[in-house]
């Protein structure tokens, strides 16, 4: 679905969120003088709740068990998008801190509850304060790189992960090397780091089933629909249930021109999980459908959960940019992109200000974002849509062909609702 990857990250499931996330679940523990056995369920995430409240409450003035908590909660909002479990991650945090303020795990922690709410100049302040304080520590190096990547600092985000796969080449870093590569437009070599990520594997199956989706994702990208079928019909034999590898199924539908099934699967989705993406994507594949009221209501309930993410302090300007350009006023939006660049100008955000220009009726004022969003290389054909009907409403006839054809080449069926619109568009040219 377009929106797949940018509004995941409004509820900590963006891609450097979920890698940070993925990282703490992945990276050596921090102790917490809680012995193994004492876990009623290790691989459920209840379970270890349930046993590290037990610790806190046994060892109150032991900070580790707040550290370990604090991840676990950040695990939760992952599994079940319930945004409430951010103030507990945050609450435990700071008892840690409060208990021994430099704690490495404790800072590592909060950095990934800053990623989490898009707070990047935070995340990276406690990132390289937990640097400093564990020098050896891998984990602190991945809520760096996430912090620079979001904050459009590509070359030094680049040179800090280069040190931690060097460190330790596992599930957390080979991910992140995968974005590297596929922010770059490498989607091969993205694809060949990310089989090296799902293979590492993960003490959390969540984090192994994601790895999964993730190349689902990448798979997609490429127009190798069937490669991405097979990718999370895995994830989900992982874990069965799995709900992005549900609305990774639901997009192979979609682009099978199945969106009846598509539109079921998604609705179960956002059932066991109802997060922002899958409610627009529901909605936009029902805008495909035809079916304009379904639509209608289901993204009235993404304004509903975007408030509600707001509430829970995740800034989703970005992501909430993209969508009110689509779907609601391109003016707001153009406010909302305007602030989102001032605070992370990065590739993501100026392809939300140019769309936002683009669909508010300032295409000539969205042309100088082109090169800002392409700067990378990017080949995400939503990226490359969106410059090439900027051009196109700018004026600029060539250069919208070639970004259209571009789109549709790398992905003809990228989504079910733009993918027709890049088709149409481009035939008009």
């Amino acid at each position: 679905m377009p929106t797949f990857r940018l509004i995941l990250a409004a509820a900590a499931l963006a891609f450097g969120a979920t890698l940070a996330a993925l990282a703490l679940a992945d990276g050596e523990p921090p102790r917490s003088g809680v012995p193994a056995a004492d876990a009623p369920d290790p691989a459920s995430t209840d379970g270890r709740i349930a046993s590290q409240q037990a610790a806190v409450r046994a060892k109150p003035g032991e900070p580790d068990g707040y550290v370990l908590l604090a991840a676990s909660y950040l695990q939760k909002v992952r599994e079940t998008g319930d945004a409430g479990y951010y103030d507990r991650a945050r609450a435990a945090v700071d008892r840690a801190l409060a208990l021994d303020p430099g704690n490495a795990g404790a800072l590592t922690e909060r950095g990934a509850l800053r990623l989490a709410r898009h707070d990047f100049d935070g995340a990276l302040a406690d990132g390289l304060a937990a640097r400093e304080a564990a020098p050896a520590a891998v984990r602190p190096y991945g809520v760096v790189v996430d912090a620079l990547v979001e904050l459009g600092r590509y070359g030094e985000a680049e040179r800090t992960l280069q040190r931690m796969i060097s460190l330790k080449p596992d599930l957390a870093s080979y991910a992140r090397v995968s974005y590297q590569r596929e922010l770059h437009g490498d989607l091969a070599g993205a694809v060949k780091a990310m089989e090296l990520a799902a293979a590492a594997g993960g003490s959390v199956a969540e984090n192994g089933a994601y790895a999964g989706v993730l190349l689902g994702d990448l798979q997609f990208t490429r127009g190798r629909y069937g490669a991405a079928r097979t990718e999370y019909s895995e994830a989900l034999d992982r874990l069965p249930g799995y709900a992005p590898a549900l609305a990774g199924l639901a997009r192979v539908n979609a682009a099978g021109g199945r969106l009846a099934p598509a539109i079921a699967r998604l609705r179960e989705v956002v059932t066991r999980l109802p997060l922002p993406q899958y409610v627009v994507a529901l909605g936009e594949t029902e805008l495909a459908a035809g079916e304009r009221e379904a639509a209608r209501r289901d993204f009235a309930l993404v304004r509903v959960q975007q408030r509600a993410l707001g509430g829970a302090g995740v800034d989703t300007d970005v992501e909430l940019a993209i969508f009110e350009a689509d779907h609601g006023s391109a003016e707001q939006a153009v406010v909302l992109a305007e602030r989102a660049w001032a605070a992370t100008p990065s590739v993501r955000a100026a392809d939300a200000r140019m769309w936002a220009l683009t669909q508010a009726g300032r295409a000539r004022e969205a042309l100088r974002w082109i090169p800002r969003a392409l700067a990378l290389g990017t080949r995400d054909p939503l990226f490359l849509y969106h410059a090439g009907m900027t051009a196109r409403a700018g004026g600029r006839p060539a250069q919208a062909r070639g970004l259209l054809e571009r789109a549709l080449a790398q992905s003809p069926r990228f989504s079910p609702l733009y993918a027709p619109r890049a088709q149409a568009a481009l035939e008009s040219l």
